[in-house]
């Protein structure tokens, strides 16, 4: 009897006070229905998304790994640089397709700092490029990730109407399983037009012409064949002849170090082979004068090379140097230390073409009508202030000259002119190096 009431008085006692043990299992079960109910909502939510997804065009994805595979020019996958890219706000690129692919740019250098972006001042072609790759979404990472490449480093205000770079793009394109060496052409409808996307939101004096598909191992600087420059001037009073006879010697291989700014920390071959060099008139007059080409091909070129070239060739169109001065100042062992002189100027300067094999540079029709159609208008703005600046110097006969004051151009003596050979000299490439490595 004692022992049932002894029991009946814990069961009481249990059910009056519940253990913790009991409190924690109520309080796992509705935390574990709280979850329960929010996966419900995110698996919702995911549908939704992937569905949307699904009917993405330029949707490109792959479960095969985390390896990135690149195939005729076409990077996909996610690959172990997914976190690092998403950090860079790149994610939402990354579910598409990357393609490596040329494009040719046109710019006009009057108010660039040259074209790299190395450069110690702003604005460049490259940086401005850049800018525009950022703000259309093209691009993703480092110009290391996109395996950049451009063709030439232009001077500062040069020009260019062919330049060729190269990088990753993201692209809409599928990939095919041929193994052509360059892409074919009949996936430009399955591709983003690059040249339209970019010529939106580019400055006017920057423009792209054209891209191409390009296999991967492509380089815009070691796969150019051959680089082709223009330089324009005014004939006026120079010897054409002499400058013609004189520029024949350039042709071939040659070491140009004396025609160029000699970076001996970097560069240590300056043989140099000039495929053609003509002098032409172009189809323009401004009464008695004629503008006329310097047209120059070569493989490639040293650092100002082309700049120091038309410049001796001035001297001799001046008849201040004999076309002889050329066969002097490429022997090397006769004229080890490059005489001091100015180069040309950098603004009639335009680098025309860079030219690689089997590439061909595409765009749509709309694009290139637009195209034509922006550097028509250009073209019509330039004429305007050139009719401006003529104007001007019409009005400037009114003028009437006063005999009486002398002027400081007529006071000072005409300097004479110094022969090439007799000027000071700059080091050599020898002395330059056992001056680096002092």
């Amino acid at each position: 009897m004692n022992s049932r009431n002894s029991e009946s008085e814990v069961w009481r006692s249990s059910t009056k006070n519940p253990a913790p043990e009991m409190d924690l299992v109520a309080t796992l079960q509705s935390e574990l229905e709280t979850l329960r109910s929010r996966m419900k909502v995110l698996e919702s939510e995911n549908a939704k998304l992937s569905a949307q997804l699904s009917n993405c065009s330029c949707q490109e994805t792959k479960e095969k790994g985390n390896d990135s595979v690149l195939k005729n020019g076409v990077l996909e996958g996610h690959g172990k640089k997914k976190n690092k890219l998403r950090d860079l706000g790149y994610g939402a690129m990354m579910h598409h397709s990357k393609r490596y692919v040329a494009l040719k740019v046109m710019y006009f250098g009057l108010r660039f700092y040259g074209f790299a972006s190395e450069a110690q001042m702003d604005p460049t072609v490259e940086g401005e490029l850049f800018k525009a790759l950022e703000r259309t979404r093209l691009i993703f990472g480092d110009k290391k990730e996109l395996q950049y490449s451009r063709c030439g480093r232009t001077d500062k205000g040069v020009s260019s109407v062919g330049q060729v770079i190269a990088l990753f793009l993201r692209s809409h394109h599928r990939e095919s399983r041929g193994d052509n060496k360059y892409p074919g052409e009949n996936s430009i409808e399955e591709s983003c037009d690059y040249v339209r996307v970019l010529n939106r939101v580019l400055p006017n004096d920057i423009r792209i012409m054209g891209w191409s598909p390009i296999p991967v191992g492509f380089s815009a600087r070691f796969s150019c064949l051959s680089r082709v420059y223009k330089y324009f001037f005014w004939q006026g009073n120079l010897n054409l002849t002499a400058m013609q006879t004189a520029a024949k010697k350039f042709l071939g291989e040659h070491d140009f170090r004396n025609f160029c700014k000699m970076d001996a920390d970097n560069v240590h071959n300056y043989r140099r082979h000039i495929i053609s060099f003509e002098i032409v008139p172009f189809n323009e007059r401004d009464n008695d004068d004629q503008l006329m080409i310097m047209k120059i091909k070569g493989s490639a070129f040293l650092w100002h090379q082309v700049r120091c070239m038309v410049a001796v060739l001035f001297l001799i169109g001046q008849g201040l140097e004999s076309p002889n001065v050329i066969d002097l100042l490429l022997d090397i062992e006769r004229t080890p230390r490059k005489p001091q002189f100015p180069m040309a100027p950098e603004i009639p300067l335009v680098l025309q073409s860079c030219e690689f094999e089997g590439l061909k540079f595409i765009c749509s029709s709309d694009t290139k009508q637009a195209l034509n159609e922006h550097l028509e208008r250009e073209c019509r703005s330039y004429k305007l202030q050139s009719a401006i600046y003529h104007e001007a110097l019409l009005n400037s006969s009114c003028i009437e000259i006063d005999n009486n004051i002398l002027s400081d151009h007529t006071k000072k003596k005409r300097a004479s002119h110094i022969p090439l050979l007799s000027r000071p000299t700059e080091l050599s490439y020898e002395e330059r190096r056992k001056k680096l490595d002092a």
